[in-house]
């Protein structure tokens, strides 16, 4: 797998929660809705026949309200939630097949995530934030420092190396995580609503210091958001969910102006 490109494919992907969600599979497929599998089957249906190709170095958005399915979804890309049924191919590499070590392997190298809540750790400064992934896979102390610098740098952030994250506002503690995750050098970058804490301003300059980042790095970011205007300006590709399923998948072009119904 290449260090910094990697197409996805999601191909017929199904999740349902619930005690024995197999069981249902077929059932949803043959158009048993989700309000009739949760009152008749007390199972939920998270994911409803989710196809996506992701190319590789390109933003991948995935938007819908609340309860739409996104944050699901972005989580079975490096399998923290298991799918019921379906298959997620990353450069052609099956990450459903994987073991136990490959897929540790692959989360640790080729995938970084960025949360909404930032996710720092608050009893470790800046830089030791931004270096931590390095730690955790052995790189040597300096190099991970000069490689940790150079991210801080990159995101604005020189000077507060040494701060911690109570010290810092909202934007800088999200352009911390940002940092750590983009010293990884994961092909990979999964941002789950990274910026609807941060207020509007702030948001927009955390949008724009991504595009200028993602115009030379070339990563495949799939961001998950329920804003339009950040949709569209971010996305070469967008994907619209409802209820677990696809309503609307094509550029911000084809969203704007062909909308598939009046959600």
């Amino acid at each position: 797998m290449t260090s910094n490109n990697a197409s996805i494919e999601i191909r017929d992907l199904y999740k349902i929660f619930g005690k024995s969600p197999e069981k249902y599979v077929d059932a949803v497929r043959n158009g048993l809705s989700k309000t009739e599998l949760g009152k008749t089957h007390g199972h939920i249906l998270g994911l409803n026949k989710i196809n996506i190709s992701m190319p590789a170095g390109k933003v991948q958005v995935v938007m819908g309200l609340s309860g739409s399915g996104k944050s699901t979804l972005i989580r079975h890309i490096n399998r923290l939630i298991e799918p019921t049924s379906g298959s997620i191919m990353i450069d052609g590499r099956d990450v459903l097949g994987m073991s136990e070590l490959e897929l540790r392997e692959f989360r640790r190298n080729h995938t970084a995530m960025v949360f909404q809540r930032f996710g720092l750790l608050p009893h470790r400064s800046v830089i030791d934030n931004v270096t931590f992934g390095l730690e955790v896979r052995g790189v040597e102390a300096a190099k991970s420092r000069d490689i940790g610098m150079r991210w801080i740098e990159r995101v604005g952030l020189a000077g507060f190396e040494q701060r911690y994250p109570d010290e810092l506002s909202g934007g800088m503690q999200q352009r911390v995580g940002l940092a750590r995750a983009l010293s990884n050098n994961a092909s990979i970058l999964l941002m789950d609503e990274a910026y609807s804490a941060l207020d509007p301003l702030i948001r927009t300059d955390m949008q724009t210091m991504l595009l200028d980042l993602q115009t030379e790095l070339k990563k495949t970011i799939v961001f998950i958001t329920h804003d339009l205007d950040e949709a569209l300006r971010l996305g070469d590709q967008i994907v619209i969910l409802r209820d677990g399923s696809i309503i609307q998948q094509g550029n911000s072009q084809d969203i704007l102006l062909r909308p598939a119904d009046d959600y």
